[in-house]
């Protein structure tokens, strides 16, 4: 499965994004998840969904993230408010099971 992701963009402390996420092949039964790279750190897990609708959050984002998926149409999304000068980087979906191929990834940049 491949993942491309969509949706970044440079946006202003205290706004939105929502990103995109399609997958090539079935998901409906697989953990998907958000990650994101901030600029010189490491990828981190951000947000989860589980095929039942059931979802995790990073304590940072919890009040802010809103995770989902479509599964007839093989698609996750994040949707971000009130965003963070430090909610900057590039951001990722995969599988939080078994890692696919990272797709190359959305850039989101909050800055004034």
């Amino acid at each position: 499965v491949q993942f491309t992701e969509s949706g970044g963009g440079l946006v202003q402390p205290g706004g939105s994004l929502r990103l995109s996420c399609a997958a090539s092949g079935d998901i409906s039964s697989t953990i998907m998840a958000w990650y994101r790279q901030p600029p010189g750190k490491p990828r981190e897990l951000v947000a989860r969904i589980f095929s039942s609708g059931n979802t995790w959050y990073k304590l940072s984002v919890r009040d802010q993230f809103t995770i989902s998926r479509d599964g007839a149409k093989n698609m996750v999304y994040l949707q971000m408010n009130n965003l963070k000068t430090e909610d900057t980087g590039v951001y990722y979906c995969n599988n939080f099971e078994r890692f696919e191929p990272w797709g190359q990834g959305t850039q989101v940049t909050v800055s004034s």
